[in-house]
């Protein structure tokens, strides 16, 4: 179907095609010194002492939840209100997720009180989604984690660029793990980063990234080294050097495009006050500043949620949801044996709509979508 307004979309142009045929022309494909370049300008963007790149943002997650030790029988914390992945990554470790519930209505990300309240002795890791790019409350996240001994991994896929009390999100716990995916800030297609400032996760985590060996192909070939060790059970996480070349052009783009997708979003929020009040817009009040990944909004209690979007897409206004709790799918029921108890977040999942949000969705697009959102909801209840 074509899409008056698309969901999201991508901000790809000459520069990236240069920097691929760059690329292709120089015949090293594989990771290499365009690679250390991106990392090394991703560190120094997020203010991190590392970055490592990966294939995609679930390898991260899982490097980093192998990186901090988590062991069978192990408990980690975090919220069902996310991608599947962040949960599937702790289980990759054999660990097992808890569910937390998230804060209100307003705010959609993981309540502190709440990760208290599931705290037990196999507790070893708390694990952090910022919704939206909507930061978390670290302050009070790293206070228990620092009381109890916890390790905090910082699912940050969706706030590159988000910041809290001068620090980037994915900079205040031990690991924080970034998304490429085609529908986020910054893009590769697939691809993924980690950062830390602790230099023995550093290490190994870039050990495990390629089958646990010492050296990498790029160092033989550059006569670094001849050989090479095998020092764990590794995987094969690595990216190439066209993704590492698309993500420094991207990069370079972020900081501009994140600053139009926080007009875009000031703007939904001014015209749905103005012309649907019944329709909630999360996070007004967000800690610090968000990179506006995506646009949420919550329709008025029992609506017919799958009605609403049908009559969206006869508008051809493309929505999404974010989305349906990990807790409650199969998978996950079948292996809990004490069944969560998350009534804010059911509740707000079953009412969430994503709407549209990239840089290049113009003011127009805007009024558009929200003149939609309201039509849609008044031939609804005639």
């Amino acid at each position: 179907m074509e899409w008056r307004v698309p969901l999201s979309d991508i901000d790809f142009g000459a520069e990236e095609e240069a920097a691929v045929m760059q690329i292709l022309r120089g015949r090293w494909l594989t990771m290499g010194a365009v690679t250390q370049a991106f990392e090394e300008e991703f560190a120094a963007y997020v203010g991190a002492r590392h970055a490592i790149a990966v294939t995609n943002g679930t390898a991260a997650l899982h490097l980093a939840c192998l990186a901090v030790g988590l062991q069978p029988e192990d408990e980690v914390i975090l919220p069902s209100l996310t991608f599947l992945a962040t949960a599937n990554a702790v289980r990759y470790t054999r660990a097992t997720p808890v569910f937390a519930d998230i804060e209100s209505q307003h705010d959609l990300d993981i309540s502190p009180a709440s990760i208290e309240q599931q705290l037990t002795k196999r507790t070893r890791a708390i694990m952090v989604m910022h919704y939206g790019g909507y930061a978390c409350d670290m302050p009070r996240i790293m206070a228990l984690a620092k009381a109890h001994g916890l390790a905090v991994i910082e699912d940050a896929a969706h706030a590159i660029g988000s910041v809290l009390e001068g620090r980037k999100m994915g900079t205040w716990g031990d690991v924080g793990c970034f998304s490429f995916f085609s529908n986020k800030n910054m893009t590769t297609g697939e691809g993924g980063m980690l950062v830390t400032d602790n230099d023995s996760l550093a290490e190994k985590l870039r050990i495990l990234r390629s089958h646990g060996m010492t050296t990498m192909t790029w160092d033989r070939h550059q006569g670094h080294a001849w050989s090479y060790d095998v020092v764990e059970l590794g995987y094969n996480y690595r990216i190439d050097e066209l993704r590492a070349a698309l993500g420094r052009v991207q990069l370079g783009k972020l900081e501009q495009n994140n600053e139009r997708r926080r007009h875009i979003t000031a703007l939904y929020r001014g015209y749905f006050q103005e012309l649907v009040p019944s329709v909630i817009v999360p996070f007004s009040q967000p800690r610090g500043v968000s990179s506006c990944h995506i646009l949420p909004i919550l329709l008025p209690v029992e609506s017919d949620r799958a009605g609403f979007m049908e009559r969206m897409k006869s508008h051809q206004i493309q929505t999404s949801i974010h989305y349906p709790p990990v807790h409650k799918f199969r998978t996950y029921t079948e292996i809990n044996k004490h069944p969560s108890i998350l009534p804010m977040t059911e509740e707000i999942a079953s009412r969430e709509v994503t709407l549209p949000l990239y840089p290049a969705l113009t003011d127009e697009g805007v009024t558009a979508v929200v003149q939609a959102v309201r039509d849609t909801l008044r031939e609804a209840s005639d």
